[in-house]
């Protein structure tokens, strides 16, 4: 109970951070150089270039149709679309207190660092509510929707809408202004997946060779990491050999390299990148409870 409970605050504070962050992002870095968002923001941000209508307000009433959809076609819709109503209702009203405190020209003229600082801190803000079980509304309810409903794959939803946006911030704001904005459309994706991923602090390793318990052994004791083996089959030369997967931090990827060629130099390895491991001698599998 203590542990739900815990849950629960922490999921709020995420919550929290990522409305404010994310309106930090669009109120000083994005709008004041006249640069386009991502999804119903954007096309709030330009309906406030061409018709003065404040951005928060349009946030809200954009996402209405959006959200009513959501409610009828998904599965379990009261209980998907009634967070996203309250973060989006929460959202509209902080962006729209927020603009009269900061300075009508942002905090530095140079779109580039604009852009590159209004995706860093958005892209934090949606990877921060996305980490708590929530979203944003707006486009993420219309790819669950055409996911859950059609098949299509949500990346492909984003990829429609953001390009609609960067076509629409070239119309309003120029072809340069739309750069600005594919840029910082870029960089939000780069850090919303920083966000939930996090950095990438473990290498996986695929070893071919002929002498696997030696290196097993080698890296158990040395390295205090265990191996995972099975026989394989070269097509071209037709050799059945013994291919060794193991997982190892960042930091250990030289000594994993020293162990295996101290034991068979010709061995065959490849290095692959990962974001995280869970499991016995890593992290312990934790399960937000929603």
């Amino acid at each position: 109970m203590l542990e739900q409970f815990r849950d629960s605050i922490l999921r709020y504070i995420l919550i929290a951070l990522g409305i404010v962050i994310g309106a930090l992002s669009l109120t000083v870095f994005l709008q004041p150089l006249d640069i386009a968002p991502a999804g119903v923001a954007g096309a709030s941000t330009l309906l406030n270039e061409v018709l003065g209508t404040p951005i928060g307000l349009m946030i809200f009433v954009l996402n209405v149709p959006i959200q009513l959809l959501g409610y009828a076609m998904l599965p379990n819709g009261a209980r998907v679309i009634l967070r996203s109503v309250v973060i989006i209702l929460i959202f509209s009203v902080v962006i729209d207190n927020l603009g009269p405190l900061v300075p009508a020209g942002g905090i530095s003229d140079e779109r580039m660092l604009n852009a590159l600082f209004g995706g860093i801190t958005g892209g934090i803000g949606v990877g921060l509510v996305y980490r708590a079980g929530a979203t944003f509304g707006g486009t993420s309810t219309l790819a669950l929707i055409l996911q859950r409903r059609f098949g299509f794959p949500m990346s492909t939803t984003f990829l429609c809408t953001d390009t609609l946006i960067i076509i629409a911030a070239g119309l309003v704001y120029g072809w340069e202004g739309a750069l600005y904005a594919a840029v910082a459309l870029f960089t939000a994706g780069l850090a919303t997946d920083y966000v939930l991923e996090g950095p990438s602090v473990i290498r996986t390793a695929m070893i071919i060779t002929d002498k696997p318990d030696e290196i097993s052994q080698r890296i158990l004791d040395n390295l205090q990491r265990g191996a995972t083996s099975w026989t394989i089959k070269g097509e071209y030369t037709g050799i059945e050999r013994t291919m060794l997967y193991v997982t190892v931090a960042r930091s250990q990827v030289r000594d994993l390299k020293d162990e295996v060629s101290q034991v068979d130099p010709s061995a065959f390895v490849v290095i692959g990148m990962g974001h995280a491991a869970y499991g016995a001698g890593f992290r312990r599998v934790k399960r937000m409870r929603m």
